[in-house]
């Protein structure tokens, strides 16, 4: 293998980022379905040949999958050992989430890609469907018992032999979703992506040559390892806890604890998950896959300068205790994985809060609050609006939390409400930043949001919640305040209702001209309160971010001084 210089080095890393950041936009723009084109929960990569290890994802797509596509790779890798055969022009697809992380709703299509005869590396795209079967249309089924609950599982299986597509697996898609021609717009996306990766690959490798390309990904794998022993052994040894809550999991009213031990010995680092609660019977399991994948984007959110190379978690060994929800093992119910993951990533910031919080922001509003609207339309045409919605960041050493943001495991954005009304029959009566929410500090969080949505269809909907937050509060941190809980109610004839379960329900019947309320929560403070300027709390007041008087409670009176 030929040395590389760190010059060629850069300019390779950066034109295999380019190759999978042009998958990304491929399939941004050519999706059917709002999700990916518009929220962009999608993602792209290049993975290494014989251990399946993340080389290169795009700076687009959501950062959950650059661990879990590995292990999707993985997968592949080992159906191609078992059966002895790989051609070029093959493409697998399937959407089980115990063997690729995350959950049904996100489809995966993985394509080798060979130079000269040989295998040089895997390609892989996965995109989240609108709707793949199961009980709930969108497939957050908050009372899922079982994965066929959840949606139509399909493993491992060749979507295309030596570049002929088999139409069979796509019939088999199709009969199995309630939206068969967003699943196919979807689906082309995908392999167009995929196109477009092999092209690029071709152009890089008639360039620089094979010998050189190999290099470079071996060379970034070693420079990624490398960095992330440099930031740990730039910091203390010693081990620190931290504990948090899901509310429930959407079958019993019972909280099921997060924990995770955080050890750093000199340049490597230990996240130990033991006293997690076990497996349970609802869809708040994830898979192993999920959480070690978890781990890198926490880790990724608290080293910013890390590459997105499987190298970076090389000093990183990750425990997780058997039969816990982290570790769930098939059937078990994951389709709300994104809710696990979450109070997953505030446990490990939290921890990592005791040894150096200025690294660190508080918590985040902590769900995505998966709503889905569903009915059928005067014409008999089926319509499934599902979305997820955004809240408080948390404080943190630098400033205020941002308002209104989306969660931290991704990079998708909030599907914009006029493009919601447009495709729906539905109208957005609020949305709207959420007073009072943020959790104070001397850097307060970021306020959560307001979502009122009416249903105008004639022949009414049908609505589910998946979301969290209902009972434990988005945390504080070096003193700072928790912001304020999630709070989900429903229209009826007679009052406004709220779940029993706080922030799950299932089959909320909804007429024309009633809707559903969310209120999201806020993010949580950074720092004491009375460390705060009264030129800030002055200028909450004045925006309307925090009402006078709760302002003097957790403040004091001197902001009332400041002209504004």
């Amino acid at each position: 293998m030929s040395e590389i210089d760190p010059i060629t080095l850069s300019v390779l890393s950066g034109r295999m980022e380019q190759i999978a950041d042009e998958m990304d936009a491929t399939l941004f723009r050519a999706a059917f379905n709002p999700i990916i084109a518009e929220a962009h929960d999608a993602s792209h990569g290049l993975y290494h040949a014989v251990s399946g290890d993340t080389l290169v994802q795009g700076k687009s797509g959501l950062p959950i999958f650059v661990g879990v596509m590995s292990f999707a790779v993985k997968a592949i890798i080992e159906k191609v050992a078992a059966d002895g055969d790989l051609q070029d022009g093959d493409i697998f697809i399937f959407n089980d989430a115990h063997i690729g992380g995350t959950h049904l709703s996100d489809m995966r299509l993985v394509r080798p890609y060979f130079r000269d005869g040989e295998l040089f590396c895997y390609l892989a795209s996965v995109g989240h469907w609108h709707d793949v079967g199961g009980a709930v249309p969108g497939n957050y089924n908050p009372a899922a018992t079982d994965v066929f609950q959840e949606a139509f599982v399909l493993p491992p299986v060749r979507l295309a032999r030596a570049g002929e597509v088999n139409r069979d697996i796509i019939d088999i898609l199709l009969r199995n979703t309630r939206l068969p021609q967003s699943a196919m717009g979807d689906l082309n996306g995908q392999l167009g992506a995929l196109d477009l990766g092999v092209r690029r690959m071709d152009e890089l490798l008639d360039e620089y040559g094979t010998s050189t390309i190999t290099a470079a990904l071996d060379a970034l794998g070693h420079r990624a390892e490398a960095l992330m022993r440099a930031e740990l052994e730039a910091m203390p040894d010693g081990r620190w806890e931290a504990l948090d809550y899901l509310d429930n999991d959407g079958i019993t009213d019972e909280p099921l604890a997060i924990r995770v031990g955080l050890e750093i010995n000199g340049d490597s680092m230990t996240l130990d998950f033991a006293g997690s609660a076990p497996q349970c019977a609802g869809p708040v399991n994830i898979a192993l896959p999920t959480t070690v994948a978890t781990a890198y984007v926490a880790i990724k959110h608290i080293f910013p300068g890390l590459p997105a190379n499987a190298g970076v978690m090389r000093p990183i060994e990750v425990k997780v205790p058997e039969g816990s929800l982290l570790s769930a093992e098939f059937p078990s119910p994951t389709g709300g994985y994104t809710e696990t993951i979450l109070r997953m990533i505030d446990v490990i910031f939290s921890a990592f809060a005791k040894v150096a919080p200025d690294r660190v922001v508080a918590n985040a509003y902590g769900t995505i609050n998966a709503l889905s609207i569903a009915g059928k339309r005067s014409n008999g045409q089926p319509w499934v609006m599902f979305s997820f919605y955004g809240g408080g960041h948390g404080g943190s050493l630098e400033g205020d939390g941002l308002n209104h943001g989306n969660a931290p495991i991704s990079t998708a954005t909030i599907p914009p409400m006029e493009i919601l009304e447009a495709a729906y029959p539905v109208m957005f009566r609020q949305w709207a930043l959420r007073p009072d929410s943020a959790g104070a500090g001397k850097h307060r969080g970021g306020l959560g949001a307001i979502y009122e949505i009416e249903v105008l269809e004639e022949n009414g909907a049908e609505a589910f919640l998946f979301g969290e937050r209902g009972r434990f509060a988005p945390k504080g941190i070096v003193g700072g305040q928790d912001g304020a809980m999630n709070r989900f109610s429903y229209e009826q004839d007679d009052d406004w209702k709220v779940p029993p379960l706080a922030s799950k329900m299932r089959g909320i019947k909804l007429r024309q001209g009633q809707a559903v309320r969310l209120e999201t929560p806020g993010g949580g403070g950074y720092g004491k309160t009375e460390d705060r300027t009264a030129e800030n709390v002055a200028s909450d007041v004045a925006r309307g971010f925090v009402d006078a008087e709760r302002a003097d409670q957790l403040y004091g009176t001197a902001w009332r001084e400041i002209s504004i």
